[in-house]
């Protein structure tokens, strides 16, 4: 499911226009996103929690090349399942 079947979906449910569930959705993302860029954990309880992490500087290698190159080091997020989440997953 993508962003705009999302959207339609929970337009559907709701009864409210796409363009309201647009506004929300897009609030929700961005301020999902800065609470992340602050380094606060996000937790929606029963669905998952966001947390942010910090990835180290690495040594790779270039798949062209096979030229050595280190991968700067760079915050990124990971998903937790929550329990409901994963119960209905596995009914």
């Amino acid at each position: 499911m993508n962003k705009s079947k999302l959207i339609g979906q929970i337009a559907a449910d709701t009864g409210m226009t796409r363009a309201a569930i647009k506004a929300v959705l897009n609030s929700f993302i961005d301020n999902t996103t800065e609470a992340l860029q602050e380094g606060d954990t996000v937790v929606f309880q029963g669905f998952g929690t966001f947390l942010p992490w910090e990835q180290t500087e690495r040594p790779a290698r270039n798949p062209q090349t096979g030229e050595p190159v280190m991968i700067k080091p760079r915050t990124s997020v990971k998903f937790r399942a929550g329990s409901d989440l994963i119960k209905a997953l596995n009914k």
